[in-house]
């Protein structure tokens, strides 16, 4: 039996630059806590996995939201427009006054208003990898409409394609 050779792996600021290439839509993953209160992360984390049933997964870290998502089995993601980048950092722990969210409660989850598309999620399975948690579920309710999203591309914010929102 030959012994066992630990594989290499990247390097993980190239890894984080390399992954950084990989244009995602940024979301915004809002859920009621086990007291009932609003919270939420941004997450450019979102997979659709499947249409049949419709299915999604996100990818949460230890924390406040992953405690709500965990107490409730349920959570909203929120796909942000063009113009939502404030949202987006007040969400990624860099709250500022004018950017305070406004939200609506929709199938009992607090839906961010003006995002572009929303998706009512009822977990059916979480999977524990290094220090994340991927948070499977099945949409229970889904709504879009038309509009630019804001993009998350190099590390920086965009809008469509090729025009960065900030340096």
């Amino acid at each position: 039996m030959r012994a066992e050779t630990e594989r290499p792996r990247a390097n993980p600021a190239s890894f984080r630059e390399a992954a950084s290439r990989f244009a995602t839509g940024v979301t915004v993953l809002t859920a009621l806590d086990e007291h009932g209160r609003v919270c939420g992360m941004t997450a450019n984390s979102f997979v659709t996995v499947s249409l049949s049933p419709p299915t999604v997964l996100v990818s949460v870290m230890p924390g406040r939201m992953h405690r709500a998502i965990s107490a409730t089995g349920r959570y909203c993601v929120n796909v942000l427009p063009d113009h939502g980048r404030d949202l987006s950092r007040h969400f990624a722990s860099q709250p500022n006054a004018g950017a305070a969210p406004h939200y609506d409660i929709v199938d009992g989850l607090p839906r961010l208003q003006g995002c572009i598309a929303w998706f009512a999620c009822e977990v059916t399975r979480h999977v524990e990898v290094s220090d994340h948690t991927l948070i499977i579920a099945e949409v229970s309710s889904c709504d879009h409409r038309d509009s630019t999203p804001l993009v998350f591309f190099s590390s920086r914010y965009h809008l469509g394609p090729g025009m960065p929102v900030d340096r």
